[in-house]
């Protein structure tokens, strides 16, 4: 269940921006308010605004979830690489009685997709003669490497699965045995692709998901805003999903 006619404020108006736009009408948002280079967010005095939807750069995310707290206004934040401030935003959520729903990926096929991570994580920690990789490709725009996504998912790797300790950005397939390689691809007009790949000496597992397009990516961040309005707290997909 949703609520109707949302007030919603985008801050980010690119191309992401955009197809959020486009989709908020579709579902019979009000799209209120758009911040952008032009129009900054944090010159914002006031607003009538219900949910934020934040894509913007890692190095601008935390001003806009600390100035969106000091409005009142609830935010999600699709905008990753910024989460080494998350203790302070959490502090500031809860000691402002605020809203904030964040997540590495909104898509709900990248969710699933994690799911089925932890599952091949656990089965696979049996079998030691298999080395995990993770390969990212995203779009040339894109600012942080690995991408969220990819941290959320060697991080997965990590929990379920004793016998990685730790991951790290590289460029070919093996570090060590405890570590968990990710390779970071940029290549022009490439939504999202994160493949998980067991390599041993016979044979390879692998699951990929393919991002087509951002309407997926977009159409969570929606859903995440009509599902927070009225909440408050720190929420993440896994709310949502549940």
């Amino acid at each position: 269940m949703y609520f109707c006619n949302v007030n919603i404020a985008l801050i980010g108006y690119g191309k992401m921006g955009k197809v959020i736009e486009n989709l908020c009408i579709e579902r019979g948002h009000n799209v209120i308010e758009k911040y952008h280079s032009n129009k900054l967010f944090l010159d914002c005095n006031s607003t009538s605004a219900d949910v934020a939807i934040e894509f913007t750069k890692p190095e601008l995310a935390v001003e806009h979830i600390l100035h969106a707290i000091k409005l009142n206004l609830p935010i999600v934040v699709g905008t990753t690489g910024w989460y080494e401030h998350f203790d302070d935003i959490v502090k500031a959520v809860e000691n402002n009685d605020s809203s904030l729903f964040y997540a590495t990926n909104f898509s709900i096929g990248v969710n699933l997709f994690n799911k089925l991570n932890h599952e091949l994580a656990h089965l696979m920690e049996h079998y030691v003669q298999y080395q995990a990789h993770i390969t990212e490709i995203h779009h040339t725009d894109k600012k942080d490497a690995p991408s969220g996504t990819a941290i959320t998912l060697a991080e997965g790797i990590i929990k379920h699965n004793s016998h990685y300790s730790s991951w790290e950005l590289q460029e070919t397939q093996k570090i060590s045995d405890n570590v968990l390689g990710i390779s970071a691809i940029r290549e022009e007009n490439v939504p999202g692709t994160h493949e998980i790949v067991y390599n041993s000496e016979i044979d390879s597992i692998k699951i990929v998901h393919t991002a087509h397009n951002r309407n997926g990516f977009a159409l969570g961040a929606i859903v995440a805003a009509e599902w927070i309005f009225g909440k408050k707290g720190i929420f993440t997909m896994n709310d949502l999903i549940k």
